[in-house]
């Protein structure tokens, strides 16, 4: 899986859950907040992503994130560990 692929994911979760965001071109510089999520939304993405994608981030690590970028990184990060583990 590419870093492109677990963007898609984001982003597809995060349209899924923000309505308002349907046919919106996201900017992954962007912030989910910034483009209209509240903290509820922003776990849904977190959550519905990293189920997706089979993975588990501790809470310690998504609470430093300031974009949808950062979280991509994460999250791509975190996929390849676990490539590295099986």
């Amino acid at each position: 899986m590419t870093r492109e692929d677990v963007l898609d994911c984001v982003v597809r979760n995060l349209v899924d859950t923000v309505e308002e965001l349907e046919g919106v071109e996201i900017d992954p510089a962007a912030s989910m907040k910034d483009l209209g999520a509240n903290s509820l939304d922003i776990v849904e993405v977190v959550s519905c992503s990293m189920r997706e994608l089979k993975v588990k981030v501790p809470r310690s690590e998504l609470k430093t994130l300031k974009d949808i970028n950062e979280l991509v990184d994460l999250l791509y990060q975190i996929l390849g560990e676990k490539k590295l583990a099986s």
